[in-house]
């Protein structure tokens, strides 16, 4: 695509090979003549790119750099462009191979990590120490916040004396139940249906028994 004639400026779109999946690099290159081209190199600058990186973009303008150093003197056009093709191709195969590598690294942190976490830290005195005082700490502690809620809790506990003072209803609560409850007291004759298995004292046989005196031991 012409950019301008005075002085020639133009830019070409350089697109690699289909690599894995069908994907392609590409890169569009600017080219400015000077006066005097082509015994001085021209002007050279990459104006867009896809699917490069950082390191890609710089090897390119270095390659560029290179070639045109090389065929200083020529028309060097298209030897540039020629350049810079076989270099995108190159990538494509570097992405692929970057891929599988990255995949074969992931598959090692994960079985490390696996080894890791099935094997467990080895134990040292160091190790050991360290993980003593932190529980031993955390022990403590546990301790200390028990001994203080049972300590509150002994404080907020209301003697019976206080209990009678804060509800006096307490006071007939008794006198009240029995109120309630009459003469009618049902007692339960099961627990009295095993009397002759008992062995109870006959009350003549007690030498201090007194039918007279009700009162006598």
């Amino acid at each position: 695509t012409v950019l301008s004639e005075k002085p020639t400026t133009f830019t070409i779109t350089v697109t690699s090979e289909a690599g894995e999946n069908d994907e392609t690099v590409q890169t569009t290159l600017k080219f400015t003549y000077r006066e005097t081209y082509p015994d001085e190199t021209p002007l050279y600058e990459i104006v867009s790119q896809e699917n490069l990186d950082d390191n890609d973009v710089m090897d390119i303008i270095k390659l560029l750099e290179q070639q045109a150093e090389e065929n200083l003197g020529m028309v060097m056009i298209f030897t540039l462009v020629s350049a810079v093709q076989e270099k995108l191709n190159e990538i494509v195969d570097q992405i692929k191979t970057r891929r599988e590598e990255e995949k074969k690294q992931k598959e090692r942190e994960a079985e490390e990590e696996e080894k890791q976490r099935f094997h467990g830290t080895p134990v040292t005195i160091e190790n050991f120490l360290n993980w003593k005082a932190k529980f031993d700490a955390e022990l403590l502690e546990i301790k200390r916040k028990k001994m203080k809620e049972e300590e509150q809790a002994g404080k907020n506990k209301l003697s019976g004396k206080q209990l009678f003072e804060m509800d006096h209803n307490l006071d007939t609560s008794d006198i009240q139940f029995l109120e309630e409850a009459g003469n009618n007291v049902e007692v339960d004759e099961s627990l009295f249906q095993e009397m002759d298995d008992l062995e109870l004292e006959d009350e003549e046989d007690d030498p201090d028994y007194n039918p007279v005196n009700l009162d006598s031991d």
